[in-house]
């Protein structure tokens, strides 16, 4: 980064001056692309279509992030718009509880030092670096006022937090007072980014890592886990940890969401400071009941892995968990899981493997949860499922030598 001294800003409550305190200003300009080193992601979430997208709305979103630095920029993206998008006004500060601000803390974002942006149907694009340093585990509030919207929306559906909206350009306000909406789904907001040293990791998943029976509102997902551990690590080179995560999500072909192979680039490959993907896709490939054989699916892992390596990153292969009590469980499906599993365990094609199946698994019927951690469906982990997938990852298989972002 460049810049010149700037004056100190007014003092605010000792947490927002901890967390979003003032630094030196830069005159790095937003991009279209992503910003090189020293910028690092520390929160994601992948972007979908979701539904009629309307004008004039204030959305005040909700994010955790997981590693700190100066420097904070956002990515806003109209990946799934049809028409221009006009973000009349942005704003970031510290959440307080529900959708009230910090006081003091709401800043004033900028995208090539304008107030507002226009993205094209397609286009995504960063703010400029914020002054002040963002501290890890912050609640970030970032308020976006949408003035011209149509269309379809882009944004994370499932979000498991609780953001907020409501009508007319509300984004400057600290009080919670216009924000009577309250929405489970994060809005034109799909990564943020910091300056720092240490690294991060994708992790590249369906509904599992996107948190679902993980409770809401207290970030507990596999991913949250993992950027905890991560924080408390000292020296780590690897602390940031970006959630992309679609509920539905499949390898090989589009459904809830574009699949893996198609959405690789912008919800993975294109993160500042990525240095290892974790691969834990399959199972709704699996339950398709389309076919899927362990051939093909692991096909469509070689080309995801070939193209991480292709970009400089390392690639943790997770095994797939078993299913068996869900209703499209069959025992054709968990025959080509375990296939799948072995070819992970034995292949060499990823730099590490995740045995999430071994962790997760009854050692009474293999092809089912254990019951503690079964979040009652039979396919998805509960809390304490969650810790113990991110409690079995061995850290050093996440420094990937030679791999940047």
């Amino acid at each position: 980064m460049s810049g010149a001294a700037h004056r100190a800003l007014i003092a605010v409550v000792a947490l927002a001056a901890t967390v979003l305190a003032p630094a030196h200003a830069t005159s790095s300009a937003a991009a279209a692309t992503p910003v090189a080193d020293p910028s690092v992601v520390t929160w994601a979430a992948s972007a979908d279509r979701l539904g009629e997208a309307p004008s004039d709305r204030s959305y005040r979103l909700v994010v955790r992030t997981s590693v700190g630095g100066s420097g904070m920029r956002i990515r806003v993206s109209n990946a799934f718009g049809d028409r221009p998008l006009v973000i009349g006004s942005a704003y970031v500060g510290l959440r307080k509880s529900g959708a009230r601000l910090v006081t003091g803390s709401n800043r004033k974002l900028r995208f090539d030092r304008a107030a507002s942006v226009t993205l094209a149907p397609g286009e995504i694009r960063y703010s400029d670096p914020l002054p002040g340093r963002t501290e890890a585990g912050s609640d970030l509030a970032v308020s976006l006022y949408v003035r011209t919207a149509g269309g379809p929306a882009t944004g994370h559906g499932m979000a498991l937090q609780t953001s907020y909206a409501t009508a007319g350009d509300h984004a400057v306000e600290e009080r919670d007072g216009a924000y009577t909406d309250r929405i489970g789904s994060w809005f034109y907001l799909d990564a943020v980014s910091v300056d720092t040293g240490p690294g991060a990791v994708v992790t590249l998943g369906d509904s599992i890592t996107d948190g679902w029976q993980s409770t809401t509102d207290k970030n507990l997902r596999w991913p949250d886990f993992l950027a905890r551990r991560l924080h408390g690590t000292p020296g780590s080179t690897v602390q940031g940890v970006a959630n992309a995560g679609i509920s539905g999500n499949q390898v090989l072909v589009d459904g809830a969401g574009q699949s893996a192979l198609a959405r690789l680039d912008r919800d993975v490959l294109s993160l500042p400071g990525v240095r290892t993907v974790v691969l834990f896709e399959g199972v709704n490939d699996l339950k398709s009941h389309s076919g899927v054989t362990a051939a093909s699916l692991t096909a469509g892992y070689r080309r995801i892995i070939d193209r991480a390596h292709a970009a400089g990153k390392c690639v943790v292969g997770a095994t797939v968990l078993p299913y068996q009590g869900w209703s499209e469980w069959d025992p054709q499906g968990d025959a080509v899981r375990m296939e799948v599993n072995e070819w992970i365990r034995t292949s060499g094609a990823v730099d590490a493997v995740a045995d999430f199946d071994k962790v997760l698994r009854s050692p009474y019927n293999p092809q089912r949860l254990l019951p503690t951690f079964d979040g009652g469906d039979h396919l998805h982990p509960n809390d304490k499922g969650m810790q113990a997938m991110a409690d079995s990852i061995d850290l050093g298989d996440l420094e990937c030598d030679g791999a940047s972002g």
